[in-house]
C-alpha cells in the first residue's frame, strides 16, 4: 500500500481537494494526523472524503496526550476511519528526557498508553525523528531505550529522519524487523539544496538510497509505505513525482 501523510499538505487546503489529488495521482490511501480528527466535524469530513475518493487509511498519527487521556476516542477515530495502526509521532522538546533512564521511562509510558489500543485489536507504536538517534550524555540511544521500556511497541520507521540522525537504516531494519509495521518514505536534498523546503526532497530526487532500503523493508514484510515531505513548496509536485519514483522501484 502506498499512502500519503496528510501533514505534507497542511499548508494547501482544502482537505477535500488534497484527497482528490491523491486519488487522481494513483495513491492507495492517506495517513491522518491528530488535528484532522480532533472534532466530530473534522472526523466526518475526513471519513466522507476518503470514501468518496476510494482511499484507505491504514494508519494515523495521534498525540500522546490524545491516546493517554482519551483512549476510547482514539479507538473510535481509528475504527471509524478503518485504521489498523495507531502511531504516536513525537514528543515536544520540553518533554524530552535527558538521560537513558528517562527515555526508557518514556517507552514504558507509551507501552501503558497503548494497552487499550492493543486490547481493541489495533497495533500501537512510535514514529521517530532524528533526536532518538543522538546519544544522551550517559551514552544511551533514545530509540533503543524507548524499545527497552516498551517491549510491545511497534514502529513506524521514518527512514530519512534515521539518516539525519546519523544512523544506518539498514542496520535498524535488520535488528528491529519484528517491530516495523509501516515506513515513512521521504528524501533528503543534497547539502545546501532545497533550503526553502527545509532540506527535504521529493522521493527519488534526493540522497537516500531508496532502491536498497525499499527492498529491505519489503523483505521483512512491510507493506504500508507512507510518502511524506515536511515542508513542500508544491504538494502536487511532491505527491506525483514521489509516487512515480516509488512505483519505478
Amino acid at each position: 500500500m502506498i499512502s500519503y501523510q496528510l501533514y505534507s499538505s497542511r499548508n494547501f487546503p482544502p482537505l477535500g481537494e488534497t484527497l482528490k489529488m491523491l486519488a487522481a495521482a494513483g495513491y492507495d490511501g492517506a495517513e491522518g494526523f491528530g488535528g484532522l480528527y480532533a472534532d466530530k466535524e473534522g472526523l466526518a469530513a475526513l471519513s466522507s472524503g476518503l470514501k468518496a475518493n476510494g482511499l484507505k487509511m491504514a494508519s494515523g498519527h495521534f498525540g500522546l496526550s490524545q491516546v493517554e487521556d482519551t483512549p476510547d476516542w482514539a479507538i473510535e477515530v481509528a475504527k471509524t476511519l478503518g485504521m489498523t495502526t495507531v502511531i504516536v509521532p513525537w514528543i515536544h522538546p520540553d518533554e524530552r528526557p535527558t538521560d537513558g533512564a528517562g527515555w526508557k521511562a518514556l517507552g514504558a509510558r507509551l507501552q501503558k498508553a497503548g494497552a487499550p489500543i492493543l486490547a481493541a485489536g489495533l497495533d500501537f507504536g512510535w514514529h521517530n525523528h532524528d533526536f532518538e538517534f543522538i546519544a544522551t550524555p550517559d551514552g544511551v540511544l533514545p530509540q533503543t531505550a524507548i524499545f527497552d521500556g516498551g517491549p510491545d511497541l511497534k514502529w513506524e520507521m521514518d527512514v530519512a529522519w534515521v539518516v539525519r540522525g546519523g544512523a544506518d537504516p539498514l542496520a535498524w531494519i535488520k535488528d528491529h524487523a519484528g517491530r516495523i509495521v509501516a515506513a515513512h518514505v521521504k528524501d533528503i536534498a543534497p547539502a545546501g539544496e532545497n533550503v526553502a523546503e527545509d532540506g527535504w526532497a521529493d522521493v527519488g530526487h534526493g540522497t537516500v538510497d531508496w532502491k536498497t532500503i525499499m527492498a529491505a523493508l519489503r523483505g521483512i514484510g512491510v507493506s504500508n509505505f507512507v510518502m511524506e515531505h515536511d515542508n513542500p513548496a508544491d504538494h502536487h509536485r511532491f505527491a506525483t513525482r514521489s509516487l512515480a519514483s516509488v512505483k519505478a522501484l
